[in-house]
């Protein structure tokens, strides 16, 4: 089996360039004065929208905690804001992520859940693969009863473009272990889903 290396990271230099050149596609003259720094600013958003390939959220579960008083149910976050990006358009897919698992022997902080979700959007993403990587790797490393990840976003190359139809949201979903095959479980988590959110209550 052969698997394909990532070519070298170009330059900044070269990666503003690149910008110049798509400003000029786009019609525009990369010279004139609102366009100097945009090239810049560009690739400094870059930096941003894909910190997710400097990641590994392998290590961001590393560190787990087993002091649960024997605590067997359900440990859910919920409304994760995603930020990604269209891998075939290069436009932003923004929603929220619903992450669950149900603990073995350890729980995570709850942080760290956040930041997975973060390090996997923050790169070029179908929501289909994003939905499976952030389940797979919780319940890889975790080892839990299972895991369950739901998104629900909008994608621009949908609203802004092409067939234009703005306030469409789609849904994905990644069940493992229990609630995959275990309709119970799976439905106490669909209904903890459709409470209403109390964070402002906390804030």
């Amino acid at each position: 089996m052969t698997t394909s290396v990532p070519p070298s990271r170009p330059s900044r230099e070269e990666a503003e360039e690149a910008v110049r050149v798509l400003l000029s596609w786009a019609g525009e003259d990369p010279q004139r004065e609102g366009l100097l720094d945009t090239p810049s600013r560009v690739v400094r958003s870059y930096d941003e929208f894909f910190e997710g390939y400097q990641i590994n959220p392998e290590e961001l579960l590393a560190r787990t905690f087993s002091e649960v008083e024997d605590y067997d149910e359900i440990v859910l976050l919920r409304d994760i804001r995603i930020e990604s990006h269209c891998e075939h358009h290069m436009v932003p897919i923004i929603g929220r992520a619903h992450v669950a698992y149900l603990p073995r022997r350890r729980v995570v902080g709850i942080s760290k859940l956040a930041r997975v979700v973060d390090a996997y959007s923050r790169r070029f993403q179908i929501q289909e693969r994003l939905t499976a990587q952030i389940a797979n790797t919780i319940n890889t490393v975790l080892e839990p009863y299972g895991t369950a990840v739901i998104i629900e976003a909008g994608h621009q190359c949908m609203t802004t473009r092409g067939v234009h139809r703005p306030g469409v949201s789609m849904v994905t979903s990644r069940m493992l272990g229990v609630f995959r095959e275990n309709s119970d479980t799976r439905r106490e988590l669909l209904s903890m889903l459709n409470r209403p959110a109390l964070g402002d209550q906390f804030t």
